[in-house]
């Protein structure tokens, strides 16, 4: 009997690698929308984070004293009072939301009853001293659809 010659037969072939890449290409597709949704939420999250941090503030100074909220006729009636010595912040939190278009300014909106903190730029933080209320002054929606000034 002979003995066949067997040949090694070493690598790919090119359709093995085509296929091969044309799975990486699917593949960072599908993940490089989903990296770029989760860089805004987590802005998203930052601000949330920033907004918690200056409700407790009011809530800690309406607390020390005895049911008085910051006054916030201006921008930095609310500053001064939250951060003087440190006491209830260092510093007020800045706010980087994304920027759409579609962004509305809420300074024509209740202009009577809201104070105006931060010069009433789109996108920064509204203030009610009527009210102890801090919140987004930003109408447009965030990534679950729910609108930045209603957080």
């Amino acid at each position: 009997m002979k003995k066949l010659a067997s040949k090694a037969i070493k690598g790919f072939t090119l359709i093995e690698l085509m296929i091969v890449v044309a799975i990486i290409g699917i593949l960072a597709a599908i993940a490089i929308p989903k990296f770029a949704d989760l860089v805004t939420k987590s802005k998203e999250s930052a601000v949330k984070g920033s907004l918690g941090s200056l409700r407790s503030a009011v809530s800690i100074y309406y607390s020390d004293t005895e049911g008085v909220f910051p006054n916030g006729s201006n921008n930095t009636d609310l500053g001064v009072a939250l951060t003087t010595n440190g006491k209830y912040l260092m510093s007020i939190p800045s706010i980087g939301i994304p920027k759409p278009a579609s962004h509305i300014s809420r300074n024509d909106v209740d202009a009577g009853t809201m104070g105006d903190f931060d010069n009433g730029t789109v996108g920064a933080w509204w203030y009610c001293s009527s009210e102890g209320h801090v919140t987004v002054n930003c109408t447009h929606t965030d990534t679950k659809t729910s609108t930045w000034s209603t957080w």
